[in-house]
């Protein structure tokens, strides 16, 4: 079995897996890596970038060899090979655990109860949830379906398709250490520097392909389009903006506006505003389907590039 069937049989299975069963209730192997960066963190922190730096290098990097050394020792036996793929793609790709929170936050606004609406969303995002009313609920849901679509799932395939094991290893420990340090609190602006904007860079392929992919899977591919064209370039993020726009114009909803994260009060620019509707509980299901739909095309669309670009550099 050559490496590129072995890469592909494994990185289906992977997903496979994580279609059927989701993400472990317990033992999670992305909460490990947590707890190793949040260990190496007290060891390193200070308020500096330098040391910020450091501690993504040690943490990424340690992912990324991890990766190196497993596939290298089982390359040799293509069945150990492929299921090392399929652990690691099923480790790294949440697409499940994403649709299973947006569902359990959208069932609870059909049935009217805002509160256990807002205590379910933290499980999804970092938005302030006693700051929204349902409709700002459904907001978010619908918001973070789309980013996390790239985050969970598109962005992962595409470095697993360019680097194998090390490259889904190394997505999700990047992406991991943006979402543990990445962000503007006074603890983390200058020490979580590093990883925000490693995270801007390995994430720039992946959400790329999640817009062009939600814009040929959605109900609306010319509104999509659009919206992309007009809007993402505004959103403060270079990577959740043309995700969110995307998606925002396929679903035919407007996204963004004003939100509270973190105790803070952000004024993001409106997506989609000129033709678009306000979200609605019955967007959240709509969203889901439209990020499985983008999923699965990414797994094809990751394994056939992997092959040609294999094949030229034969």
């Amino acid at each position: 079995m050559g490496a590129d069937r072995t890469y592909a049989y494994g990185a289906a299975a992977g997903l496979l897996g994580d279609l059927l069963l989701g993400d472990p209730r317990r033992g999670h192997p992305v909460a490990a890596f947590g707890r190793a960066a949040g260990a190496v963190e007290r060891v390193l922190w200070h308020d500096h970038r330098g040391w910020g730096a450091v501690h993504t290098a040690v943490c990424a990097g340690g992912a990324v060899a991890l990766g190196a050394l497993a596939a290298r020792a089982t390359r040799p036996r293509p069945a150990v090979s492929t299921a090392l793929t399929a652990v690691a793609a099923w480790a790294v790709v949440g697409g499940t655990s994403l649709a299973r929170e947006a569902r359990a936050v959208g069932r609870a606004l059909e049935a009217g109860d805002v509160e256990a609406a807002r205590a379910r969303l933290p499980h999804l995002c970092g938005r302030d949830p006693q700051a929204l009313d349902a409709d700002g609920i459904a907001r978010a849901v619908v918001e973070s379906v789309a980013e996390n679509t790239s985050d969970a799932v598109v962005g992962a395939l595409v470095w697993g398709a360019v680097a194998g094991v090390p490259g889904l290893l190394g997505f999700r420990a990047v992406n991991t250490l943006d979402a543990m340090v990445g962000h503007r609190s006074p603890r983390h602006r200058r020490y979580g520097w590093a990883s925000a904007r490693l995270d801007d860079v390995a994430g720039w392929p992946g959400a790329r392909l999640t817009a062009v992919l939600a814009t040929l899977a959605g109900p609306d591919p010319r509104g999509a389009a659009r919206a992309w064209r007009a809007d993402a370039s505004r959103h403060p993020s270079p990577n959740a903006g043309p995700v969110e726009a995307a998606f925002a114009g396929a679903l035919g909803v407007r996204l963004g506006g004003t939100l509270s994260y973190g105790g803070r009060v952000e004024h993001r620019p409106v997506l989609n505003g000129g033709t678009g509707r306000p979200v609605r509980v019955i967007d959240i299901d709509r969203a889901v389907r439209l990020s499985r739909r983008v999923g699965l095309l990414a797994l094809g669309t990751t394994l056939a590039a992997r092959g040609l670009m294999k094949g030229r550099g034969k």
